[in-house]
């Protein structure tokens, strides 16, 4: 089959591998019928993690059943069905207290696996033609309709970043009336601002420097702010104050109305410093948040922070280690959620939410390309060029479609 190969830093290409084979009685075979390229992907893509040439890309996937191993109860040949991108196995004892995201039984000596991502597991990813799924009464969610049908680039969305978003917002404890700090409009900021307004926020400040990302904001009703424009969180204060009518010194009791009480990291360890972004810092982000939560509010990071980068920019920040003004974060008493997503905690009811018309994901896709295309789209999305936000891959299509 064709599938995606990391080659190197920069470097991927579509070639001829082995067909995955079902390997256990709980597997089965899934022909992809979409594969989204995720921001996670990009650190491998870039360099920035240990990956070694010869993995096999792709853990936001979707196709139909091929195959079904012969231990399998709930899953038949035919299903349509999407993956967590977070395999597990639904009995450990992360499992069965829901925290699916951290699965010991998956990969063992690591709490947490995922298909084709560096240290998550020996399970190559899917941006292929095929994929073989583990413990796949467990990781398969069944769809209705047909592959191409109107839900599918919504129903891709569940593998990660609408999940991934949500539980943003679930982190940050996001309730109606809330006022919320999305940090990065890549598409997993944008589906936590959007999770946000689904949840009943009544104001959703989302930062970021990328146009085309700050109109999609927008365009869900969020408030756009361009740190390349200056500091986001004074930005936002001068915003809050206006809203709350606050002018000259402020009263006791008033400093509360001018930050917000939900704050979400969307963006990770790539930072950007203020003004032009030309430089990473890596905690800036962190530390804008704990600036703009107000006393008593929460942060919630699902924006990836790993142990080992080669690409930071100091030795401690190779080793996942952040200066931090925790002692601000303390006297404000914030609260502070970390962790990726628990997919399934999530993707049922978001899955709902997408038949009933409720939500509609698909917004942040902007481009759709065969998996021919893959090295292209991952150095335009890379490069945040031609209004890249999500691109899905099609491995059933060709460029002459």
């Amino acid at each position: 089959m064709k599938a995606v190969v990391y080659k190197g830093p920069n470097q991927v290409a579509v070639e001829e591998v082995p067909d995955p084979k079902i390997e256990a009685p709980t597997d089965v075979l899934v022909r992809i019928t979409s594969s989204a390229i995720c921001g996670s992907d990009l650190h491998m893509y870039e360099g920035r993690t240990a990956a070694s040439p010869g993995i096999v890309f792709g853990h936001e996937n979707m196709g139909v059943v091929e195959e079904v191993g012969s231990g399998v109860a709930s899953i038949k040949k035919g299903d349509r069905v999407v993956m967590p991108f977070n395999i597990a196995c639904g009995f450990c004892f992360n499992c069965v207290r829901g925290y699916t995201g951290f699965c010991l039984t998956a990969n063992p000596g690591f709490a947490g696996s995922a298909y084709g991502y560096v240290a998550m597991g020996p399970y190559p990813g899917g941006q292929a033609e095929l994929l073989r799924v583990p413990f796949a009464d467990f990781n398969c969610l069944k769809l209705p309709g047909q592959p191409g049908d109107q839900w599918e680039d919504d129903f891709m969305m569940l593998a990660d970043i609408f999940p991934t978003g949500y539980h943003g917002t679930e982190l940050a404890d996001v309730r109606p009336g809330s006022t919320v700090a999305v940090f990065g409009a890549g598409p997993v900021g944008l589906m936590a601002a959007y999770s946000a307004l689904l949840r009943g926020a009544s104001e959703v400040y989302v930062v970021d420097r990328v146009p085309e990302r700050l109109q999609k904001a927008k365009e869900i009703g969020a408030i756009p702010i361009d740190f390349s424009k200056g500091d986001p969180v004074e930005q936002i204060f001068d915003m809050r104050r206006q809203n709350a009518g606050v002018t000259g010194a402020m009263r006791p009791g008033e400093e509360s109305m001018i930050g917000v009480m939900c704050g979400i990291d969307a963006v990770g360890y790539q930072a950007f410093s203020h003004g032009t972004g030309s430089q990473e810092q890596p905690n800036q982000v962190l530390e804008d948040l704990i600036r703009v939560v107000n006393p008593t509010g929460r942060i919630g990071i699902p924006g990836l922070y790993v142990p080992t980068d080669p690409g930071g920019v100091d030795q401690a920040a190779k080793q996942g280690q952040l200066l931090l003004s925790f002692g601000k974060m303390f006297e404000k008493g914030i609260r502070l959620g970390t962790g990726q997503t628990n997919v399934k905690q999530y993707n049922v009811f978001l899955r709902d939410l997408i038949i009933s018309g409720r939500a509609k994901p698909s917004f942040v896709v902007s481009h759709r390309v065969p998996l021919e295309k893959a090295p292209e789209a991952y150095e335009k999305f890379d490069k945040r060029v031609e209004g890249y936000t999500k691109v899905v891959l099609k491995p059933q299509q060709t460029a002459a479609d």
